[in-house]
């Protein structure tokens, strides 16, 4: 899928922060938090989807909707501080619940980029108006709400994951204008029921995904590389701020987390009951992502009983159940 569906063309003003040394290792930094390494075919199978596609993705989209340059620069920098395989990172800091731990840092790298912060100067740009994008309400928002971060990879991943082609994305990001929510703030909405809807379920397919057992137990079971690999020296902390290929190099050059790091890519299926192994038995909670886009000053749920039920039952389900893999 071409990032262009969200603008007819990169923008002039983004091309130098898009060639820095901070942006370009997020092409080898990749979305499905390291779940791709593994043999689960689910996984094993996704084409590669980069932070750095992603972040120019949102980017583009804030860009289309709002022509803010300060909008687009912090959406652009947005996981710019996403350290490799993202969000298992997060449950290596225990914060796997929130999954915000990825995020710091960001005002950090933009200060100590001499690129970036070189350009911004030129640009007339002050590093306080593109270090947060949670500034900008097209860019982020508050869950359910959407938001160019939450329509990128959804969007992105509604292909991936086999759950629709190219040219329905291209329908439902046609559908999009920017509307007043509930609450008074601009808002990504659709025109349409039928494409609200349609979105609406797809991004809980998503959603489904995103904490299912294997991709749960892939994260935990990736932390605890990063870990071992931590404890032993085998790592530094900034380690995790080069890209996947660099620290993979560096998880295979020693005996044990070598050993470990085979182990976690040969998971390929969930087990349950006697064939439970105790040493690798875990329960893992995580956090639950959705979407309940707008519609005509609605959201999808108040008006659909169908999607109301199933986002409450996705909700409502528990993760408390012990995980194990081979």
């Amino acid at each position: 899928m071409t990032d262009l569906i969200y603008h007819e063309e990169i923008p002039s003003f983004l091309l130098p922060y898009l060639a820095s040394a901070e942006m370009q290792r997020l092409k080898e930094v990749g979305m499905h938090c390291g779940c791709e390494y593994t043999s689960f075919s689910f996984f094993k199978d996704l084409l590669p989807y980069s932070r750095y596609r992603h972040s120019l993705g949102v980017s583009l989209i804030t860009w289309h909707f709002a022509r803010e340059k300060n909008a687009a620069l912090a959406a652009l920098f947005h996981d710019i501080a996403t350290p490799v395989f993202a969000h298992t990172v997060d449950f290596l800091k225990g914060d796997h619940l929130k999954q915000e731990a990825t995020e710091e840092g960001t005002e950090e790298i933009i200060r100590s980029s001499k690129e970036i912060t070189e350009q911004l100067e030129k640009d007339g740009l002050r590093i306080e108006d593109v270090k947060d994008y949670h500034r900008y309400p097209i860019a982020d928002n508050d869950s359910p709400r959407l938001s160019a971060d939450r329509l990128e990879y959804s969007l992105g991943n509604f292909v991936n994951f086999g759950l629709t082609d190219t040219a329905e994305v291209k329908a439902l990001y046609e559908d999009l204008f920017v509307d007043l929510s509930p609450e008074g703030a601009p808002e990504l909405s659709f025109q349409t029921k039928e494409k609200a809807k349609r979105f609406a379920f797809l991004s809980l397919a998503c959603s489904r995904v995103y904490v299912s057992d294997p991709d749960r137990y892939s994260m935990q079971r990736l932390a605890e590389v990063l870990k071992l690999a931590l404890e032993k020296k085998v790592l530094m902390m900034k380690d995790l701020y080069r890209t996947e290929p660099e620290v993979i190099s560096l998880l295979e050059g020693n005996e044990e987390t070598a050993a470990a790091w085979q182990a976690y890519r040969s998971l390929h299926r969930m087990t349950e009951g006697e064939e439970q192994d105790p040493l690798h038995a875990r329960i893992i909670p995580a956090k639950k992502r959705f979407i309940d886009p707008l519609c005509k000053g609605e959201r999808v749920s108040e008006w659909d009983e169908g999607y109301r039920r199933e986002l409450q039952g996705f909700l409502a389900s528990s993760q408390e159940k012990t995980l194990c893999a081979l």
